[in-house]
């Protein structure tokens, strides 16, 4: 965690305006921010058509996302991000009907 909250930092700093930290355990959090794969921009979704599961593979861990519906050609793939809760919000842009307004 406090590698991560380091980061963020130093990435406000550079200017960079987004961060894609995923937290996978207790101890261990992924920082996709400068290199990973295209899911790193999946959106949030108050009401989601995805979810984002961490299992394991030859004793590595790995972040999956599976889907809960059918999902059709050019929609776009969300999940919800679960942060956790804390005194400064994150609007949340979903505009789905039950968006929670914030995304911790």
């Amino acid at each position: 965690q406090v590698v991560a909250d380091m980061r963020e930092k130093r990435y406000a700093q550079e200017g960079i305006g987004s961060s894609y930290l995923f937290r996978v355990d207790h101890d261990t959090i992924i920082d996709a921010t400068k290199c990973g794969n295209l899911a790193r921009f999946i959106n949030h979704c108050c009401t989601p058509n995805c979810y984002a599961k961490v299992i394991t593979i030859e004793a590595q861990k790995k972040i999956v996302i599976y889907s809960k519906q059918a999902i059709g050609v050019n929609e776009e793939i969300t999940y919800d991000y679960k942060f956790p809760i804390e005194d400064t919000k994150i609007p949340c842009l979903c505009r789905t009907e039950s968006c929670r307004g914030t995304l911790n």
